[in-house]
């Protein structure tokens, strides 16, 4: 039996085979354990194998013990948001995100409906991989309730950081792919709200997707042609369970997911002043924005526990990853493909351009991933011999090694589930950004 990708944060795994329930069972009895007093949430992104799933750690938690509440499908930043709004000890959202059908997985969030941080992470593995189930005598069992109304503080929230009545006046054509996953749902709300004249692919949420469900440009080419044939202003792509978005225009270029972060803290800066917190992987737009806008900006180690930690020590106005996930505060520290489309409408409704014309305005980088072999054990030795060779740059460790200039970067990163690391870089040209990528690799070669 294969192990499941596993962090402080959750796993996923093939359902059958690297995800059985007996690991289920063992992950969220060990999750039980340590989360906080008060029921804990229990949602599923639509896979068909969410529901078996939902319904064996229904019953895991209720034989610790634990009361339940259940919203059935419901996306990740909806999630968040009811744990607070019930007062849940935590969250469990069955999703494995973008990973393909055969995939499911077990996302683990705190009672501030966020992403647990990695020291409740580190609780939750250890007694995950050491310690046993501390179940309940037969007359402590938890009980099981459903959630009638999930999308309408979630629906409010995302309202109010917006000028509503502007955003209708223009009556936006929208396009929206959920493919099938748990976006549709209040997807559709938000958009009725806000006055569009809307489409949706795949709204059903069964989980049955209509493409491969991470939103890259390969990954949506039909979508894009749908784009123009309906004449749709612009195009909105989630993944199944909606905490990521990414953009189409209305010529059906594809602007990507990296851009939705930085549209989002162009227009949230125009208003409000404060920090702003991205991931060392994240774009360079985003600090050319908050310059114009002279705020400042910090960067946080790879993951969304990691931008939210560093936003709430920062007290940050905006954070966000460059996979499409924007974090604003005001909804919730989770990432949120609805805060995107809301907020980039709005954009397009105070400023009368195009999301064409606003993303054109954005300084343009250039940014490629690319990866190679390497067993970990050689990880070390490389890095050191990179620290040497890049004497010109300032180099950091905070999450792998990454190198910066004054107009570009380089990040080195180990991964935790293969022998492979992840070499990643941006510049303005994609000549100096695939050079940059190109000279890591061979300097790690010859380790």
């Amino acid at each position: 039996m294969k192990d499941p990708i596993i962090s402080v944060s959750g796993l996923r795994g093939v359902v059958g085979e690297s995800l059985t329930p007996e690991i289920a069972v063992k992950y969220v009895a060990a999750f039980a354990g340590e989360a906080a007093p008060g029921p804990i949430l229990i949602a599923r992104d639509g896979r068909p194998s969410g529901k078996p799933l939902a319904e064996l750690i229904a019953g895991t938690l209720a034989f610790c013990g634990r009361d339940v509440i259940q919203a059935d499908i419901a996306a990740t930043p909806t999630v968040g948001v009811l744990t607070r709004q019930y007062g849940c000890g935590g969250a469990v959202q069955i999703s494995a995100s973008h990973n393909p059908p055969q995939y499911n997985g077990i996302k683990l969030m705190g009672p501030d409906g966020r992403v647990i941080p990695a020291a409740r992470g580190e609780l939750v593995l250890n007694a995950y991989r050491t310690g046993e189930p501390n179940w309940a005598p037969h007359d402590s069992l938890g009980s099981s309730t459903l959630c009638e109304d999930t999308l309408s503080k979630h629906l409010e929230s995302v309202l109010a950081i917006v000028d509503v009545a502007r955003i209708q006046k223009r009556k936006f054509r929208v396009l929206l792919d959920s493919n099938e996953g748990a976006g549709s749902l209040l997807g559709r709300k938000l958009l009725e709200a806000l006055g569009c004249d809307f489409e949706i692919l795949g709204d059903k949420a069964s989980g049955n997707f209509l493409h491969t469900p991470e939103p890259t440009e390969t990954n949506l080419q039909g979508v894009c042609a749908k784009i123009v044939e309906s004449g749709a202003d612009i195009g909105f792509c989630q993944d199944p369970d909606a905490d990521r978005l990414a953009i189409i225009d209305s010529a059906g270029r594809y602007i990507g997911e990296e851009y939705t972060v930085a549209l989002c803290l162009n227009h949230v800066l125009a208003s409000r002043q404060g920090p702003v917190v991205i991931n060392c992987a994240t774009s360079l737009m985003n600090e050319a924005i908050a310059k114009k806008h002279g705020a400042p900006i910090y960067r946080s180690a790879v993951g969304e526990a990691n931008v939210t930690d560093m936003m709430i020590a920062k007290q940050a106005v905006f954070g966000g990853e460059g996979n499409g996930g924007p974090i604003d505060p005001r909804v919730g520290y989770i990432r949120d493909s609805f805060v995107g489309m809301a907020l980039i409408l709005d954009s397009m409704a105070a400023s009368g351009k195009t999301v064409a014309t606003l993303t054109d305005s954005i300084p343009r980088f250039e940014i490629l991933k690319t990866t190679m072999p390497l067993d970990r054990e050689q990880l070390a030795v490389s890095l050191d011999k990179l620290v040497a060779h890049f004497t010109d740059a300032e180099s950091s460790r905070l999450d792998g090694l990454r190198f910066a200039w004054h107009d570009a970067w380089l990040l080195i990163r180990g991964s935790n589930t293969e022998p492979i690391v992840r070499i990643i870089a941006e510049s303005p040209t994609i000549d100096r950004t695939e050079e940059l990528c190109q000279e890591a690799a061979k300097v790690m070669q010859q380790a």
